[in-house]
């Protein structure tokens, strides 16, 4: 099966996904600054759930650039990760709407571990498909960056009990990670 049919699915499911989040964001009922106090915390986790997303759908548009054609097993492990994903506008509103308290952070940290994982399978069913020798399969490595990322989600999910603000600046540790662009499968598709 053709790959491209699969990433413009997700591609729309993702697209989905902000329109959504964007739509949490309601209007003040004040006409002055004032009125923006309340929705900051709204505004801060759509700001970084957006960044999440746009980090997922820019790897994930690498990754595919990997990939000859899909089969079944791919299909089935994009529909995990879009699964995960498509959790993210609800986990976002309802931290926003509770001000970061401790067991929406730590439901938030959940959500983002069970989409890093959706990730790791989806990344390895393609390596299993594509064989040791494919691009994708050089160009992850030993994937540092994939393997430290769940291991800081687990730190920050029990965290969210202790200080939502710790588990909050672990998340986006695991973001800034990530938005530094990855450049090793755009190597490795050059060589």
């Amino acid at each position: 099966m053709h790959k491209g049919r699969l990433e413009a699915f997700s591609d729309g499911v993702l697209a989905i996904i902000l329109t959504i989040m964007v739509l949490e964001l309601k209007v003040p009922k004040g006409a002055d600054f004032e009125a923006l106090k309340e929705l900051l915390p709204i505004f801060i986790s759509y700001i970084l759930s957006f960044i999440y997303i746009g980090i997922y759908w820019n790897n994930h548009h690498h990754m595919l650039s990997t990939v000859k054609e899909v089969n079944g097993s791919i299909l089935w492990a994009n529909l995990h990760l879009l699964f995960w994903l498509s959790l993210v506008p609800f986990v976002t509103g309802w931290i926003g709407e509770n001000n970061f308290a401790s067991t929406t952070m730590a439901l938030y940290g959940f959500i983002l571990l069970m989409a890093a994982i959706a990730y790791f399978i989806l990344q390895q069913t393609i390596i299993k498909k594509e064989g040791e020798a494919s691009v994708l399969a050089k160009a992850v490595g030993k994937d540092m960056k994939g393997k430290a990322s769940p291991i800081i989600y687990l730190v920050a999910i029990p965290m969210a009990f202790v200080s939502s603000w710790i588990s909050g600046a672990l998340y986006v540790l695991v973001a800034l990670i990530w938005l530094i662009p990855d450049k090793r499968i755009e190597r490795s598709l050059k060589k």
